[in-house]
C-alpha cells in the first residue's frame, strides 16, 4: 500500500512552514487532473498522511499554496506544483524547501 507525506521548510528562517494549504491530484488523461485530497501543514510543516487511500501506480501532483501561507509577504512563486510518479508499493515523502525566489524538492524517505 503506497502512502504519501510532505514536509515544507522555510529556507530563509530555517523553520517549518506552518499553515500552508496543499492539494493532491492524480493525472487522469493528457491534460486532466482529479483532486484526491487536501490538507494544511501542521506546526512542524508536515502533512503526515495526505492520501485518502492507497496510491496506485500513476502520476500525481502536489500543489503548495505559497501565497496563502506567505500572507503579508508573498514571494515570486504564488504556488509550487510538484509532479511525481508512484511506481511501486512503498511510502512516498515529497519535501519542499522554500524561499521567496527559489524552491527545491527531492524524493525523501
Amino acid at each position: 500500500m503506497s502512502t504519501l507525506s510532505t514536509h515544507v521548510l522555510d529556507a530563509v528562517t530555517g523553520t517549518p512552514a506552518e499553515g500552508m494549504p496543499v492539494l493532491l491530484e492524480q493525472r487522469t488523461g493528457a491534460d486532466g487532473w482529479t483532486s484526491l485530497a487536501g490538507g494544511t501543514t501542521d506546526g512542524d510543516g508536515r502533512i503526515r498522511d495526505l492520501a485518502p487511500a492507497a496510491l496506485e501506480p500513476a502520476v500525481y501532483r502536489l500543489t503548495f499554496d505559497t501565497d496563502a501561507w506567505a500572507a503579508g509577504a508573498p514571494g515570486f512563486y504564488p504556488e509550487v506544483s510538484i509532479v511525481f510518479r508512484v511506481t511501486e508499493d512503498r511510502h512516498y515523502h515529497v519535501p519542499l524547501l522554500l524561499s521567496p525566489f527559489a524552491y527545491s524538492t527531492y524524493r525523501g524517505s
